[in-house]
């Protein structure tokens, strides 16, 4: 995990075919530039995106991507701190390997900031994966359709509907028009909460499923007739969602032409929008969905024009998102508990007491199955090992803990998160932050939802500099923390 390609094991059992499939030439020097920050698309094995997920734990299934079983989408982090989306797909999909792998490559070499880029693939036995950025602030639908706090403001609407237009225009002049099932739940919210289009809608349709949902109200005609996915029905999918960022609702094509055509435009506008909406402003936005909605495709807009269209209507174009958003970006979290606290300004000295008071509880639960062999030849040594770690570990020895806390761990008969964690403030004592990083990682592999694996990462990410990965650790571990402390049925 987290290693260079070269080190990479073939993914695919066929190297003939993957070979064959994926020696294409790199994307022109100018894609390369356009977001110098991310890795070229590559191929993961299996391990590597198991161990990035935590073993692919129910606690790390997300639903940002709008993906429905049987194909799951995981969160997880590769050892370089880089975030991820996995989907993990069915067994049946993607008989064809050549198949999945030249679609994989083809949308890997797109690189875009409106996309939540593909980064990579895996093809390893019946296993078919891909991995994208991960985007942390939920999907459109969640701030359209269920939000909380406040409703989406009109300039963000219009935000949405530009930056989905650009996306769908750099894909067209890429070779890759057609995109699959375009809904609120393809669109996504980065950590500077802009809007990017998911790129797993771009993978040509294989046995997962339809390409569109089971809804066919809100179907294009011509789909219904070919069950083909034409550039075409993107945009007919492009004029749904214009009418949903209108109302705020899930409305009928066909309702909402009907509305339009009666010139009902009041009844069509999301009430939660008065004193933000021009009448110009929404007169145009509607025009501009009536003509994707068209029954013949070829009347409809390209992303081209939907752009040229779009870009002038824009609002509050020098606000941020997260402030049209409402949603907190970077923030330091408050009230932080006292490990956290310590975390947050590397206090070691507090870090350690608070390692002490809670002993061994948290591993409680951590499964170790032990042969009777293993109880009568190596238990009696091994648990000696741990007790004189522990010992040193009280007495501030933390040379004398890690030599002895790596003989329990090299003993290979028990797993213990608490033992990780211990040895890994023993590394940042002797200011070791790499080391202390891979211990905070495995004690998080043992133990997926255990808060203070993310909080002893976030404090060796510091000690390495790497600030911005140091706090999103943070702000994991305080979101794993709360979820814990959380009243029964509140979880």
């Amino acid at each position: 995990m987290g290693c260079e390609s070269s080190k990479l094991m073939p993914c695919c059992s066929n190297s003939q075919v993957k070979a064959s499939v994926l020696e294409v030439p790199d994307v022109e020097d100018e894609e390369k530039s356009e977001l110098s920050h991310l890795p070229r698309f590559r191929e993961f094995t299996f391990d590597q995106l198991k161990n990035a997920t935590s073993g692919f734990a129910v606690e790390n299934i997300v639903s940002e991507h709008g993906e429905k079983a049987p194909n799951v989408v995981y969160k997880g982090k590769l050892e370089n701190q880089m975030r991820i989306a996995v989907k993990r797909f069915n067994r049946m999909a993607w008989p064809d390997v050549r198949q999945f792998l030249e679609e994989a490559r083809s949308v890997g070499q797109l690189r875009n900031q409106r996309l939540a880029n593909l980064l990579g693939c895996c093809c390893e036995n019946d296993e078919r994966l891909l991995v994208a950025e991960y985007m942390p602030n939920e999907t459109l639908a969640k701030h359209l359709f269920h939000w909380e706090t406040q409703p989406m403001k009109w300039a963000m609407r219009l935000r949405v509907v530009l930056h989905l237009a650009e996306a769908l225009e750099y894909c067209t002049s890429k070779g890759r028009a057609l995109y699959h099932d375009l809904n609120a739940y393809r669109i996504l919210f980065d950590e500077d909460v802009n809007p990017r289009l998911s790129s797993f809608g771009l993978m040509k349709n294989s046995r997962d499923g339809k390409s569109y949902s089971t809804n066919l109200a809100f179907t294009p005609p011509e789909y219904l007739r070919t069950g083909r996915v034409t550039s075409e029905s993107v945009i007919y999918s492009f004029g749904t969602l214009l009418l949903d960022l209108i109302s705020g609702k899930h409305i009928p094509p066909s309702h909402a032409l009907d509305l339009i055509r009666d010139r009902n435009l009041q009844m069509l506008t999301d009430s939660c929008l008065e004193q933000q909406l021009s009448d110009d402003d929404g007169t145009e936005l509607v025009r501009l969905a009536s003509r994707c909605l068209q029954y013949e495709p070829r009347e409809r807009p390209n992303p081209k024009s939907l752009v040229a269209a779009l870009t002038p209507l824009q609002k509050e174009t020098e606000v941020p998102s997260h402030v049209l958003m409402g949603i907190s970006h970077n923030a330091s979290f408050s009230p932080l508990s006292p490990l956290g606290e310590a975390c947050s300004r590397r206090d070691l000295t507090a870090i350690h007491e608070v390692l002490e008071s809670i002993s061994y509880k948290d591993d409680e639960g951590v499964a170790n199955e032990l042969s009777f062999q293993m109880w009568t030849d190596q238990m009696q040594e091994t648990l000696n090992s741990k007790r004189k770690g522990d010992t040193a570990f009280h007495q501030k020895d933390f040379r004398a803990a890690i030599e002895n806390y790596t003989q329990f761990v090299d003993g290979g008969t028990m797993v213990s998160p608490t033992v990780y964690a211990r040895r890994s403030l023993s590394y940042l004592m002797g200011d070791m932050p790499q080391e202390a990083l891979t211990d905070a990682m495995q004690a998080q592999i043992v133990s997926p939802v255990w808060h203070i694996a993310s909080y002893l990462q976030s404090a060796a990410l510091a000690a390495l500099g790497m600030e911005n990965e140091a706090q999103a650790a943070l702000k994991d571990g305080a979101t794993l923390e709360a979820k814990r402390n959380a009243p029964a049925g509140h979880k």
